[in-house]
């Protein structure tokens, strides 16, 4: 028995379109699927026993194995939890680019919210890379890589 590949990441956003909005026409993502459901199974899974849910499924592209899965409990709304990085049960989403210093200009003029500028990566297996941590609308801490060139 072994674990076959990573299927998706999910986060609980507060407002499904406004995250929509972010990750398609800010990042550049692609919507592969948007649905409300209340189906039985989503209940039972979440542990929310009828749950209406609003559910976007996002890749950076296409080809793209990786979903980012956004939910939005319509039925069911719980406050936001306190997204420090240092929080135990807290995570962050990398997202590898091309043009870091780029991306970081585009995004800090529509206003994302960045803890740094652009910082390179001086120890660890990603030695010479850049990097940048945003926040996302729901606070989700959203971390912004360009790879060492080679």
């Amino acid at each position: 028995m072994k674990l076959a590949s990573v299927a998706h990441t999910g986060f609980t956003v507060n407002d499904l379109e406004r995250s929509v909005v972010f990750y398609r026409d800010l990042l550049g993502m692609h919507v592969v699927h948007q649905q409300e459901t209340t189906a039985p199974y989503v209940g039972a899974v979440t542990g929310f026993p009828g749950a209406v849910l609003k559910i976007a499924h996002l890749k950076v592209s296409l080809e793209d194995s990786h979903t980012l899965e956004l939910l939005q409990y319509v039925s069911h709304p719980g406050e936001p939890t306190d997204r420090a990085t240092n929080r135990p049960g807290n995570g962050h989403l990398a997202i590898r680019v091309d043009d870091l210093q780029g991306w970081y200009d585009r995004l800090k003029a529509h206003g994302v919210e960045f803890r740094s500028e652009p910082v390179p990566v001086t120890t660890g297996m990603n030695v010479g890379a850049q990097a940048v941590y945003m926040r996302d609308p729901d606070g989700f801490t959203i971390e912004l890589v360009q790879p060492a060139r080679k």
